[in-house]
Parts: C-alpha cells; structure tokens; sequence
C-alpha cells in the first residue's frame, strides 16, 4: 500500500502569489501577501478598490460584468463606479472578491492556464452536480465546495 501522497511544496505559496498578483500585488495591496493570515487582513481591513478593476481587467475568458454580479456581491453600475473610489471594499465585498482570486488562482494551477480555469468555471462539473462553479461561489458555503472539488481534481478524483 502506498502512502497518500502530499501536494507539492510550494503549492500553497504559489496559490498565494497568483491570488495576489490577480488583486493586483503590493503596490495596489499596500503589502506582499506571505501567509494565509495576510489574506484574513486585507479582508478585515478591506481591499482598495482597484483589487477588484485589476482583477476585473485581467479576466480573459470570463464576463467582466454579468459573471462576476452575484460573485463579487455588487452591481455592474458599482463595479463601474469604482475606479474613482478611494474608500476601501466592506469586509464582505473583500472576502468575495478575495475569494473569487483565490478560487482562480487554484484552478490555474491545477488546470495549467488562466484562459482553461475560466473556461472551467462556466462548464457543468460532474463532482459539483453538475452545477456551474461560478455560481456557486456565490455563497461561502459552495466556495468551499469548489475548493473541495478542486483539491479532488488536483488529486485525480473526479466525482
């Protein structure tokens, strides 16, 4: 019997820098983000809001407006609006949006590229019951379900 093999290393870490590279690194953060205990305080202290138009623009395949309405928890007008805003996202809109980046980020790197992650968000999953991701990172609740599924996917188990 073979020992369960542990995921790479530098998994985490990589997730980590992607996440933060997709809300738009230190200089929009303010800081590098080096432990999962940073994302908890952009989060508590609330992201600048151009996290969001930075990950908005970095969008490849995925709808910049309608896709993201119900993730991110805001309208398509507010998103508009943002870039003029100096007042930092609510705690809420942060986790959201942080969330949203983390769930990218992961998806990346288990399915090799940005454009294939997008793609998978919008396709039916056999493990999610045949439920679009992206709608159901509508509510911590199927957040963690996607992280669940993406974990089995990194692991080569697919329902």
């Amino acid at each position: 019997m073979m020992p369960e093999q542990a995921p790479e290393r530098g998994t985490d870490e990589v997730v980590l820098q992607r996440t933060a590279k997709l809300l738009g690194g230190k200089p929009l953060l303010k800081r590098k983000l080096e432990h999962p205990i940073d994302i908890h305080e952009i989060i508590r202290d609330g992201l600048p809001p151009g996290s969001l138009t930075h990950l908005l623009k970095a969008l490849r395949v995925l709808r910049r407006d309608a896709d993201l309405e119900q993730v991110v928890g805001m309208s398509v007008r507010t998103m508009q609006r943002l870039g003029g805003r100096s007042k930092p996202l609510s705690p809420e809109q942060s986790g959201r949006t942080v969330e949203f980046a983390k769930v990218l980020a992961r998806a990346t790197e288990i399915l090799g590229s940005q454009d294939e992650a997008e793609r998978w968000m919008k396709r039916p999953a056999l493990g999610l019951d045949r439920r679009l991701p992206i709608e159901l990172l509508t509510t911590n609740a199927g957040a963690d379900l996607v992280e669940d599924y993406l974990t089995r996917l990194e692991y080569g188990v697919y329902t």
